[in-house]
């Protein structure tokens, strides 16, 4: 694992890892997931950046950072305002900074429509980010919380990201929009980032008392294969109140069985990318 002050060197891919979480469809657990994820990565070592690209800013204010105090967002980044390193703030979790969304985001369409490098704006920043020096903390992930939507905001995160998280909700449209997101991916991968692949699909709001949880858990993964995670996000009533109190899951109650959840995607997900990319 690696130790504060150092990168993480996973085979030949060099810090900072870059991961989108990415689902155009709304509800699926997306934001929390980044939240946690990222606050579970921090726990246990590594430096991680969460990139708020949802104007909604839940992941933002899941996070405790108040809407008048983000002075800077990441609006500010993709129209070339600010760097990442001026619009990051620290939040409460040791090791975990993030990017602030606002609403200035609803119009960026508009404002960079015709630009021509418009889907490469947060690969910029980001390349950017990566190579000014941030004192002792490197930044080992960078997490990119995409809206529910497949628009500009979820190209540019497509094309700056390594890899692609898919949360997916074990209800019963779970599978529906998943070909439009795969095949996005896939357009994505050919005409702008060659080097982007799908690092695995999170089920999320499993009830074991529901047995159409466990039908679509059973379908997901017939569908997907080694695709998903082995660790499933349950559905859990401290999951759903920490954000009201501007904390991850971890910081609200971290004995409950959504934060051990996250707690165990983080480490999969890190024994994830030994496996594929260990030289």
């Amino acid at each position: 694992m690696a130790h504060e002050g150092q990168r993480l060197q996973v085979g030949s891919m060099p810090a900072p890892r870059i991961l989108a979480l990415a689902n155009q469809k709304g509800g699926v657990g997306k934001t929390t997931t980044a939240i946690n994820l990222g606050t579970a990565l921090a726990a246990i070592g590594e430096n991680v950046l969460i990139i708020d690209l949802d104007p909604q800013g839940n992941a933002s204010t899941g996070l405790g950072i108040d809407k008048v105090k983000r002075i800077y967002s990441t609006y500010d980044v993709l129209t070339t305002v600010r760097s990442l390193s001026e619009v990051r703030q620290q939040t409460a979790v040791p090791r975990l900074s993030i990017a602030p969304a606002s609403l200035d985001l609803l119009g960026i369409e508009l404002e960079l429509g015709v630009k021509s490098d418009r889907t490469q704006r947060l690969k910029n920043a980001i390349s950017l980010f990566a190579t000014e020096v941030l004192g002792e903390k490197t930044i080992s992930y960078v997490l990119i919380d995409c809206p529910p939507s497949l628009n500009l905001l979820t190209i540019n995160a497509l094309a700056a990201a390594n890899a692609v998280l898919v949360p997916l909700q074990c209800e019963f449209f779970a599978l529906e929009g998943l070909s439009q997101l795969l095949n996005t991916i896939e357009q994505v991968r050919i005409s702008l980032n060659p080097q982007l692949y799908i690092h695995g699909v999170i089920l999320t709001m499993f009830d074991p008392r529901n047995s159409l949880s466990s039908q679509v858990m059973s379908d997901v993964r017939s569908f997907l294969g080694e695709k998903v995670y082995d660790t499933v996000i349950p559905r859990n009533v401290r999951v759903s109140e920490a954000p009201s109190y501007g904390k991850p899951v971890l910081l609200y109650d971290l004995k409950c069985a959504g934060s051990q959840a996250y707690i165990k995607l983080a480490s999969e997900l890190i024994q994830r990318e030994r496996r594929l990319y260990a030289a």
